[in-house]
């Protein structure tokens, strides 16, 4: 179970949550960052910031997946950008897939000098509530 807290509206506008509670009874899965590369960690989409969240997004779905869940048990993401312009730009992307997804997490974005590779520029983190696994 968890319980969103939003005591303001203007979060809403742009699919911010401040804060949740979650079930303690439940698994917590703590994703490392998840970036832009192919299978074999190569870097992918040089340049293209819109396609690095789209590919990093799929990779943190991925690793969710691989432990049961979806990105509707996330509830705290971490964005780690170069640009935040270029990034702000690519939330017409970002936010709706969240949304269609079930995605409502807090959220905190960062804006860094330099990722693992020259070429990425986005890296998301996450943590997420497996409650389809609670602990009895």
């Amino acid at each position: 179970m968890r319980k969103i807290v939003n005591p303001w509206s203007y979060q809403d506008r742009f699919g911010y949550v401040q804060g949740i509670v979650a079930d303690a009874r439940a698994e917590t899965l703590y994703c490392a960052g998840q970036t832009s590369v192919d299978a074999d960690g190569a870097p992918l989409h040089k340049g293209d910031m819109e396609k690095q969240v789209a590919q990093a997004i799929d990779n943190l779905e991925t690793v969710l997946t691989a432990a049961g869940g979806t990105l509707s048990d996330v509830v705290r993401l971490n964005y780690y950008v170069t640009d935040l312009d270029a990034f702000l730009a690519a939330n017409a992307y970002l936010v709706p897939r969240l949304e269609k997804a079930g995605c409502r997490a807090t959220s905190t974005l960062l804006g860094v000098a330099r990722l693992f590779h020259p070429d990425i520029l986005f890296e998301v983190e996450a943590t997420a509530v497996l409650s389809r696994k609670a602990v009895a």
